[in-house]
């Protein structure tokens, strides 16, 4: 467990190897705010609005399957509400664990940092955006031959930029790495379930080609 255990001495002790490293402090400090809402939010909306217009103006040439309607809407609409489920999910995950914070945490208005409510909210906004402008791109060319490699370049993106932010939310002594790794868990729960949600109940067959 995260909370107790063998296991909560080898992660604070490489948590703190981690702090006390060389990693340069400004650019952790950075990566760690791009898991902030402040940061994660607006870029989320910009991509939701774009995602929306895709969907509104490309509503009439979709053929949904078994002339079921085409809810362009909703994938956006799902997108903000697991950002906003993060919190939902987290603040009493963090209540119920109570496990302490890193030294430098020490005496914080939190009662409990696992999971890190930065890393999750990273993670849910950057990735279903990131779900977002893949099926927004597979809609656009539904008729055109593979786009190549953009779906792995954008997976491999998202990946480096939440492993950066996890990276730096430990280097600057914010959170235990299995604090990150929890939040990260959490928030592939919540993507599977956007996905989820969004190819059975939208009506666009997740912007696949159809079938002639």
């Amino acid at each position: 467990m995260a909370d107790h255990g063998p296991l909560r001495t080898l992660d604070e002790r490489f948590g703190r190897a981690v702090a006390a490293s060389d990693l340069p402090v400004g650019p952790a400090e950075f990566c760690a705010d791009l898991g902030n809402t402040a940061v994660a939010l607006p870029v989320l909306c910009a991509v939701m609005l774009w995602a929306g217009w895709q969907g509104w103006r490309g509503r009439s040439q979709e053929a949904s399957d078994e002339g079921a309607p085409v809810r362009w809407w909703l994938p956006p609409l799902a997108a903000g509400l697991a950002l906003a489920t993060v919190p939902a999910l987290v603040v009493p995950l963090k209540l119920w664990l109570a496990r302490p914070g890193p030294p430098q945490m020490a005496g914080g208005a939190h009662d409990g940092f696992y999971p890190s409510g930065h890393g999750a909210t990273a993670a849910v906004a950057y990735g279903v955006a990131a779900l977002l402008v893949l099926r927004g791109r597979r809609r656009m060319r539904a008729d055109r031959p593979a786009a190549g490699p953009v779906m792995p370049t954008v997976i491999a993106a998202v990946a480096l930029l939440n492993a950066a932010v996890g990276l730096g939310l430990v280097r600057r002594g914010y959170h235990w790495p299995l604090d990150v790794v929890g939040s990260w868990c959490l928030a592939g729960v919540l993507l599977a379930v956007w996905c989820a949600v969004c190819d059975r109940w939208s009506g666009t067959g997740g912007g696949r080609v159809p079938v002639r």
